[in-house]
């Protein structure tokens, strides 16, 4: 267990950017925006996120269960049923995804003449 940390992201040798790292990860933002919604289920929450395949969300899940930014509920059944949740930690995330998420859905529009404009540029 870390004690004494004083949190200092440009410090290379702080753990403040495993946490970025996580946050920053493909999939994980989306994965706190789905399940912001309730728990799910891992068929339902692959497909509402689209374009993962199983063993990266099945990745993805199990260092946000380490990382203790949701909960992985196994219930007695015939199949077994897996609920995923986010827990409090998780569910403080959702603030500050939705406003990038928010900033992204405003700006993609400059993003992608940007990134025209630059390939061009670029292209000659």
């Amino acid at each position: 267990m870390v004690t004494n940390l004083v949190p200092d992201v440009r410090n290379p040798d702080c753990p403040t950017r495993l946490v970025l790292d996580r946050i920053g990860d493909r999939w994980t933002s989306l994965v706190v925006l789905h399940l912001a919604e309730g728990p799910m289920r891992f068929t339902r929450l692959r497909a509402a996120i689209g374009g993962i395949a199983p063993k990266v969300l099945t990745q993805t899940l199990r260092t946000m269960e380490r990382d203790g930014l949701l909960s992985r509920t196994v219930h007695a059944e015939v199949p077994p049923r897996v609920d995923y949740e986010l827990t409090r930690l998780g569910q403080s995330l959702r603030a500050p995804i939705q406003a990038i998420t928010d900033w992204a859905e405003q700006h993609v529009e400059e993003v992608v003449h940007a990134r025209a404009a630059y390939d061009s540029a670029r292209d000659g």
